[in-house]
């Protein structure tokens, strides 16, 4: 499918405003997972360690499930895909809310609302980027605050519901929430596509078509053959291929041998059918092969190298704050006197600013994008290493701003990456990214709680945090200080591939 110029407004804004609600809906829960991780730990008496994977694999799993996400968004389209994902997360809330034991929320809150989240923020993304060019910096980053305002307003909202009406009677609540998702999905249209004609088929693409012929209530078995032997021949003629020649003459010859009548109406039928299998097998099997040359191929790029190794190593050190910042206040015995606003509060508010301010300067020409996520980077691993020496109510709240701020490098990362490999190969390459994001996100908290399990203190799980983020900086820096011009110009010059994955015009 080829796409006409992105407008850059229109029906684009509709889209930004039904991508930011959505991920304010389906994010709020789980970005605040802290509020529930504090009761989860009283109600299951687990250790921290444990308890931290439901929220990790919350966070973790839709990102880990990203080259999947990108598939599905790439096939069926960000609509349908945005409406199914509506009720995988708000049945996994309310499935939440009866949980025995702390295992069977892995599945219902870990797996199943995490999947949804990753596939909602997949077509949100994907979308968006489609919508808008000179203007992606800003429109990424108003999307991506919905997230940010979903922590900030979900933290509040969801320990005043636990103390109206319990745990359960909240998770209940929050999935009904969820269904709106289904009313912003329906308006993600898709991008009309362009006057100009399409590419020629290869004869590869036309092999099913030619081969899915047979309708046995509505042709005769002469026709069938007819139509089936015109295939043959059109396909020899597109392309000297000796396989197909050769089962062109061979299906030839069986099919002149069978006599056109009804008793030999099955035996034509397993002919057309076993033609049809094995050519479409062989296109899979084409389509699979070159995916992972193409991954091979991004990989040669050593900015992009970097950047996912960078990305991995943020996400272990840099997202457990959000998940545990409530529990270390907790554990630093703060008086609840001086707790004017939760933590998590005030990290998913500062996420929002940060957000739109990074999304804004990555529309100047002046900036280079992957040198100010560089620095966000290295900014966030000083951060860290501070945490240990915050005793205050004060000095947390400090430090939670900060940090909320700095992961506000989220609305450029696809921006960064669309000027590493091009906007071809976006939703290829921002599916691979998200999957290491991801395994960061499931790794980080449960490191962070296993560090206090052993150590009855969070200042060394919060040193290595430091160190992971602040190595994943300096690897992508120095990756990116001799090539950054050349290898984004190459990228963005050179032509999408004739098996990337085509987006649904349509739902």
């Amino acid at each position: 499918m080829v796409f006409r110029k992105p407008p850059d407004g229109g029906w684009g804004w509709v889209i930004v405003v039904v991508s930011f609600f959505t991920q304010f809906l389906c994010y709020g829960s789980p970005l605040a997972v802290g509020v529930l991780y504090l009761e989860w730990l009283d109600a299951f008496g687990e250790g921290k360690g444990k308890t931290a994977w439901v929220g990790s694999l919350a966070n973790g799993i839709g990102l880990l499930a990203s080259p999947v996400c990108s598939i599905c968004v790439s096939s069926f389209g960000a609509r349908p895909v945005a409406i199914f994902s509506g009720f995988m997360v708000a049945g996994g809330l309310m499935m939440s809310s009866f949980a025995p034991n702390i295992y069977f929320l892995y599945v219902s809150y870990g797996i199943v609302v995490g999947l949804g989240c990753g596939l909602l923020y997949t077509a949100t993304v994907t979308i968006t980027c489609h919508y808008f060019d000179k203007r992606r910096g800003l429109a990424l980053g108003l999307i991506s605050t919905g997230s940010s305002v979903g922590l900030f307003i979900y933290a509040a909202l969801q320990r005043e519901l636990i103390d109206l009406y319990g745990l359960d009677g909240c998770l209940l609540i929050v999935g009904a929430l969820s269904l709106n998702i289904l009313a912003c999905g329906s308006l993600m249209r898709p991008l009309e596509a362009s006057d100009s004609p399409p590419p020629e088929k290869t004869c590869l693409d036309k092999v099913p078509d030619q081969y899915f012929v047979y309708h046995e209530k509505e042709k005769t078995v002469e026709e069938n053959i007819s139509i089936l032997e015109k295939g043959y021949i059109d396909e020899k003629c597109a392309n000297n291929m000796p396989d197909y020649k050769q089962d062109s003459i061979l299906n030839k010859n069986v099919l002149s041998s069978i006599n056109v009548n009804e008793k030999d109406t099955y035996k034509k039928k397993v002919v057309e059918q076993t033609n049809f299998c094995k050519q479409l097998a062989k296109r899979k099997w084409q389509l699979y092969v070159n995916y992972w040359e193409e991954t091979v191929v991004l990989f040669k790029n050593k900015v992009f190298s970097a950047l996912f190794v960078a990305i991995l190593l943020f996400d272990i050190g840099g997202f457990p704050p959000s998940l545990l910042m409530e529990d270390v206040a907790r554990s630093t015995n703060i008086n609840e006197d001086d707790y004017h606003m939760p933590l998590i509060s005030i990290i998913g508010i500062m996420t929002t600013v940060g957000k739109l301010t990074l999304g804004i300067l990555a529309d100047f020409k002046w900036v280079n994008t992957l040198y100010l996520y560089v620095t966000t980077l290295l900014m966030t691993g000083v951060a860290l290493f501070a945490i240990p020496f915050a005793k205050s109510y004060l000095a947390l709240a400090m430090l939670s701003g900060i940090l909320g701020f700095l992961t506000g490098n989220w609305s450029i990362f696809p921006y960064v990456t669309t000027k590493t490999v091009g906007i071809e190969k976006l939703t290829h390459a921002y599916g691979i990214l998200m999957f290491f994001a991801g395994l960061g996100n499931s790794l980080g908290p449960p490191i962070v709680g296993w560090f206090y399990d052993w150590t009855q203190e969070y200042d060394t799980a919060f040193y290595f945090s430091g160190f992971c983020v602040l190595l994943g900086g300096f690897l992508l820096l120095l990756a990116a200080l001799p090539c950054w011009n050349a290898c984004t110009s190459q990228s963005s010059k050179m032509p999408p591939n004739t098996y990337s994955y085509k987006v649904a015009s349509s739902a």
